[in-house]
């Protein structure tokens, strides 16, 4: 396994997605191939019948000597080949000599990978309506909590924590949609032979390719070429806008659960260590395997793209990459997306930090709130000359922000300090903040009952 590990992982639920990226998930993946391979041709009398009945029943791992396959690949130099020389001897009868007719070896792994990857794939999307119910939560709950909202590392405007959890939502929806159209352009089977072009099974080998297709409910290669690997990058850059949006999760966290600003915290298990020497230590584990393993994975793409330019009908420097970096991927994604659902779940809100935060600047972050209504006197360029006189002013002299109002001659004639103080509390001025983290928690709700 190639994605970042640390002692977390092992204590996350992992929705069964680990045992299909085994080794041993692999070879039956190999074997399913070659039994709906056999099957289809059995239908079609490509071979007998009867005969591919028995590659059918015998295309369980357990029937495999396993040793075996790696003792013969060691004398034959192939990856491949020994696995189907033991495949064809457990074959009762004469079966076996009906074992892989018509196709090549990347015929059956790369489909066999892709396989893999459409039961993975309806993995992460199951943890993805994990992770969106798990926000709809938080945004639904803290819709009306107060928060400073930030832009370039600073004090903006106040924001709900719900409206910023709508932001994340959002993303999620999107990538969830984009997750459900590509999958048909992904999860395809090849069956074409050597170069693709069914040289080997003429006309009816195109039968045979769809039939093994709607078998293993999957898609049929147009051209079946080994030489294609497009639609692999598309799915591990699809992989990666997923992550960003985990990501992305994970940066706040990581920033907003720093002592300076306590807005947020990891869920804690008792006695969980952050440090061998400090003692005190509680650490954003969940957050920081999110951004380890994002930020290798988004370098995948790039790998994967240089090799797809390989010339000729096929090349085995290109999906031997290509294979590897897919199956990498998957890893990857697998840590990532179990934390972000672990992280999302059991986060937890300090509401009363919040609340401070947003206060910091003595209703500062609401100067828009009265440059807009000093607009409707003066106009906008005036106001906001004016608006920013004023709180350099009371950042450079330190003066509470009301007091700078007050003294000023335009601000106190239209405003009292009872309206000035309302004007000035963060909770009055966040917009349709509340409506947008409750809107967005209903569609999470809507989407997830419908599906």
């Amino acid at each position: 396994m190639s994605a970042l590990y640390d002692s977390k992982t092992k204590t996350m639920e992992d929705y069964g997605i680990r045992a299909l990226l085994t080794e041993d998930n692999k070879f039956q993946s190999w074997l399913d191939l070659e039994a709906m391979l056999a099957m289809a041709q059995g239908e079609s009398g490509v071979i007998p019948a009867s005969e591919a009945k028995d590659i059918v029943n015998t295309c369980h791992l357990e029937n495999i000597n396993i040793d075996e396959v790696k003792k013969l690949q060691l004398e034959i130099g192939h990856g491949f080949v020994p696995f189907l020389k033991v495949l064809v001897n457990a074959c009762p009868g004469q079966s076996g000599k009906y074992v892989h007719y018509g196709v090549t070896t990347q015929n059956i792994q790369q489909s066999a990978q892709l396989l893999v990857v459409k039961k993975v794939h309806n993995k992460f999307r199951m943890v993805i309506k994990d992770i969106l119910m798990n926000l709809a939560q938080i945004a639904a709950e803290e819709a009306t909590t107060i928060v400073p909202g930030r832009t370039h590392g600073r004090h903006a405007i106040p924001v709900t924590y719900g409206y910023k959890v709508a932001v994340w939502i959002e993303e999620f929806l999107t990538t969830l949609e984009r997750m459900e159209q590509c999958e048909p352009r992904v999860c395809t089977v090849m069956m074409g032979g050597a170069v693709g072009a069914f040289n080997a099974s003429g006309e009816i080998g195109r039968g045979v390719q769809r039939r093994v297709a709607e078998l293993l409910d999957m898609q049929e290669m147009r051209v079946p070429s080994r030489n294609i690997a497009t639609h692999k990058i598309e799915y591990v850059q699809v992989l990666c806008l997923l992550a960003s949006c985990c990501h992305k999760i994970a940066e706040e966290v990581y920033s907003t659960s720093l002592e300076e600003i306590g807005e947020v915290m990891e869920g804690f298990k008792k006695g969980t260590v952050g440090s061998s020497t400090m003692p005190h230590k509680v650490n954003p584990k969940l957050a920081k395997g999110i951004i380890a393993n994002a930020q290798k994975l988004y370098s995948l793409p790039a790998v994967m793209l240089y090799s797809c330019s390989r010339p000729y009908e096929a090349d085995s420097s290109s999906y031997m990459l290509q294979d590897a970096t897919l199956h990498e991927a998957l890893e990857l994604m697998t840590e990532i997306i179990l934390r972000t659902e672990e992280l999302t779940r059991t986060l937890h809100i300090n509401r009363t930090r919040m609340r401070n935060n947003a206060e910091l600047n003595h209703g500062m972050d609401n100067s828009e709130y009265i440059m807009m209504i000093l607009a409707e006197q003066i106009g906008k360029d005036k106001a906001h000359s004016k608006v920013y006189a004023l709180t350099m002013e009371s950042m450079s002299k330190q003066i509470p922000f009301i007091e700078i109002l007050m003294s000023d001659g335009v601000i106190s004639g239209l405003f009292s300090r009872t309206e000035l103080e309302e004007i000035l509390k963060p909770e009055n001025y966040t917009g349709l903040a509340s409506i947008i983290a409750k809107e967005s928690a209903d569609i999470v709700h809507k989407l997830i009952s419908d599906k």
